[in-house]
């Protein structure tokens, strides 16, 4: 199958990385390669380092990029870039870009078990290696199910979710998307059932916990902020409000300077902001973008500059 997927709020976040034809900057989610594509376009005898962990995005990356000599493909997590530019001899870039969440390439292809609309395998493993979503499904006690799409999902009847999916079990291991599908719609509310689709936020919990995506994420963000030159920009687009949360609190953790007092005189702590915000509200996609790609209705991108 092909790597099909259309870049979400592609030209703002160009914007905001602000490229120089010679400069190093990171897409840090490669995926299909849109935004590392465009990159590529601004850089006259500068380097794009595009990552993923997924194997899929890999292949099709280095197939994609295979004559321009101004890409470098680093198969990896983005929560680990820091040491893999390092590796690499590369200390100091001018931007990063990160992409957070599933491809559309991963929703679409059933077999990776993300959807909740076809069957398939119950997977979610964004590296296509490790722990599973049935792993965590068929062996987790009740207590971190519930906890799991409590905290990651949102999801308000976890307890109950939790409750059918053990009871499920018990009679037979849970192994693909529509199995828990079915158990999940039988857990919530018929009045649930028809406002939206009832798996959506239990899934999206098990994709989170699965990939640990906003351990990976806090880690990224550090990572990155480090790899930034004096005057690099970080530019991050969320899907959802845990991921955003974690975003823009980081962000504004960078900005802040005195913390002393206001009643001392003069500082004493020595405090001084290290980024600056490029917007102060996310960016959203325009009417336009909406139309095109449904998928970028959540989308929320943030950009700072180090200072």
């Amino acid at each position: 199958m092909s790597f099909s997927h259309i870049p979400v709020l592609l030209n703002e976040t160009i914007d905001g990385l602000n490229i120089k034809e010679n400069g190093i900057y990171v897409d840090g989610t490669a995926g299909g390669g849109g935004h590392s594509a465009e990159i590529l376009s601004r850089l006259k005898d500068g380097k794009l380092i595009s990552i993923d962990q997924d194997p899929d995005a890999i292949r099709h990356c280095k197939e994609r990029f295979k004559d321009n000599p101004n890409s470098i493909i680093v198969k990896g997590n983005f929560g680990d870039m820091k040491e893999l530019l390092n590796a690499r001899g590369i200390y100091c870039v001018d931007g990063v870009m990160l992409d957070i969440g599933v491809s559309s390439h991963q929703l679409d292809t059933s077999e990776r078990g993300f959807s909740f609309h076809e069957d398939a395998p119950l997977d979610m493993r964004m590296s296509q290696s490790g722990l599973s979503a049935a792993d965590i499904v068929n062996t987790y006690e009740y207590a971190q199910l519930a906890q799991i799409i409590n905290n990651y999902g949102e999801e308000k009847f976890a307890s109950s979710i939790a409750k059918n999916i053990v009871k499920a079990r018990e009679q037979k291991p849970i192994k693909t998307t529509l199995e828990l599908a079915q158990i999940i719609k039988s857990s919530v509310p018929q009045k649930v059932r028809r406002d939206t689709h009832p798996a959506r936020k239990t899934f999206q919990a098990l994709r989170i916990a699965v990939n640990r995506e906003l351990d990976v994420l806090e880690q990224g963000l550090d990572g990155a902020f480090e790899l930034l030159c004096k005057g690099g920009r970080l530019a991050v687009i969320t899907f959802h409000s845990l991921e955003d949360r974690i975003v823009k609190q980081k962000m504004a953790s960078w900005t802040v300077g005195c913390t002393c007092p206001k009643d001392f005189p003069v500082c004493v702590c020595g405090n001084k902001p290290k980024a600056k915000l490029i917007n102060r509200k996310p960016i959203i996609a325009n009417s336009e973008e909406l139309e095109i790609n449904v998928r970028s209705r959540s989308a929320k991108l943030r950009v700072c500059e180090k200072l």
